[in-house]
């Protein structure tokens, strides 16, 4: 049997809903809601149903590039999920530190990736042309690209105006968010607009109470790779980047080597490019801490794999991926989390996920440590026997190419296996993309080392490392580190 990794576009969408939701410290029904009210404003507007459809969709991911550039918020805001829940609620503290110069950058990362996004997804080009300029001002003063008037979408005030209404009613009441939506009429979307909505909001809102119809669009039916949300969480930290995808080429073939029937085999590779999900709940400062982490950071973690298992209420075609995505952190002798279960509570496919989990995160460099070699990798699993089951290690090993706990290395290396990546798939889309040194400063710029930092490991000056960006960019085209990375998962470039 063939794996089949692809979802549909409507449920790509949902998942990619969800993160962003959970990235911009929201409830993870607030996409869907302000989705529902674009449709309407478009409708009311006398929108075509293509368009009410484009504004629905475009709803739905507006917050599809926020982790592309979470490090970036973490930095200025000090808590890159509550400080942008902070300036979506217009509660930020009146000394903060945003400014267009400050956020102009992290706006451009957001519009590319959420423009590429729907790329990849093969959404029409109105939906596109509206992500690219989501943060756009009818005045003239938004961003990126600070277009004005008839020059931005009209998607983009229908989405504009649906979510401030949905935020603000939400947290500050309906009498205060028509307000406040007042006095950014014909500065951030026409007044027109404001009019309409304001005579219907009430309506509009509690009919958010009502079960929401169901998309039937064609374009939504057709099948895309799943992986698309794996990636779209790991921009989230540099260092995450292909995490979800090695995941699951090693857990589907750690599977097979423990004869799971192909179902089992196709939920556990599917599960593992969804296990991340509730990452984007915790802020970059929690998993980039330096230092010993304190209990209130371990509660946010905690909770992650609590957001992944509410995935699958809100997308039930990965109900049961979801579920067993939720288990990813659960330990044999109860120490995991977040349902803190043991043995008895945990199958085979839990105990293979969990392993495959750990293997290639030991193989892969964090902040805190350097990647380990796949033979002490599996020397770490291997000595974890209360922890982990020893049968599924040994199938996670094995399928690595990783020689068991205590072997040598041959050639003072493991062979390489699944958790390698696909370096021999990823080799024909190399040569006919990008050149073999630019795929090497791509990996390196992809994990978060600046040009100097690329330079120093590749022993080359850090203007020829600049050189080699451009040239990246120019080839993949896009303008940003975040958007070359998104490209080179999707092509297998790394």
């Amino acid at each position: 049997m063939q794996i089949d990794n692809t979802v549909t576009v409507e449920d790509a969408v949902q998942a990619l809903a969800l993160v962003g939701d959970l990235s911009m410290g929201q409830p993870t029904d607030g996409s869907i809601r302000a989705a529902r009210l674009a449709a309407r404003l478009a409708h009311a507007d006398g929108a075509a149903p293509d368009a009410c459809a484009h504004a629905r969709l475009v709803a739905l991911l507006r917050w599809s590039g926020c982790t592309a550039n979470a490090s970036g918020f973490a930095t200025l805001l000090g808590d890159d999920v509550g400080g942008r829940d902070a300036m979506l609620t217009h509660t930020l503290p009146p000394n903060h530190p945003l400014t267009v110069t400050s956020v102009t950058p992290l706006a451009r990362i957001h519009c590319e990736v959420s423009g590429d996004i729907a790329g990849l997804l093969g959404l029409p080009v109105e939906v596109e042309a509206g992500l690219r300029h989501v943060w756009e001002h009818y005045d003239g003063n938004g961003l990126p690209e600070r277009l004005s008037g008839p020059a931005i979408p009209t998607v983009v005030y229908y989405t504009s105006l649906a979510g401030d209404l949905e935020i603000l009613a939400r947290t500050h009441g309906l009498a205060d968010a028509l307000r406040m939506i007042a006095g950014m009429a014909d500065r951030k979307y026409p007044a027109a607009l404001v009019r309409m909505l304001t005579g219907h909001a009430r309506a509009w809102l509690d009919e958010l109470d009502a079960p929401a119809p169901a998309a039937d669009a064609p374009l939504l039916t057709r099948q895309v790779p799943l992986s698309i949300v794996a990636d779209m969480i790991e921009l989230k930290l540099p260092w995450l980047a292909g995490y979800s995808r090695k995941v699951a080429a090693l857990a589907e073939s750690a599977a097979a080597h423990a004869d799971l029937s192909p179902v089992q085999r196709q939920c556990l590779g599917r599960a593992a490019l969804i296990h991340g999900i509730g990452r984007a709940a915790v802020p970059n400062t929690v998993w980039e801490r330096d230092g010993r982490l304190s209990a209130a950071d371990w509660e946010k973690i905690r909770l992650v794999p609590y957001w992944t298992a509410r995935a699958g209420v809100q997308i039930p075609s990965l109900r049961l991926e979801a579920a067993l995505a939720s288990h990813a952190y659960e330990r044999l002798d109860g120490s995991g989390y977040f349902r803190n279960l043991n043995a008895d509570a945990l199958g085979l496919p839990h105990r293979l996920l969990a392993a495959a989990c750990a293997y290639v995160a030991l193989c892969m460099p964090r902040p805190w440590r350097p990647a380990h070699a796949p033979h002490e990798a599996a020397r770490v699993l291997a000595e974890q026997a209360g922890a982990f089951d020893a049968a599924a290690v040994r199938c996670v090993i094995a399928a690595a190419g990783a020689p068991a706990a205590g072997a040598p290395a041959a050639g003072g290396a493991a062979a390489s296996g699944a958790a390698a990546g696909g370096a021999a798939q990823a080799a024909a889309p190399r040569k006919n993309v990008l050149s073999e040194r630019e795929v090497e400063v791509l990996r390196r710029i992809s994990l978060g080392e600046s040009n100097k930092e690329a330079a120093r490991s590749m022993q080359i000056s850090p203007s020829t490392v600049r050189t080699h960006v451009e040239s990246i960019f120019r080839k993949l085209a896009c303008s940003t580190r975040a958007a070359a990375t998104l490209k080179a998962l999707t092509l297998g470039l790394i």
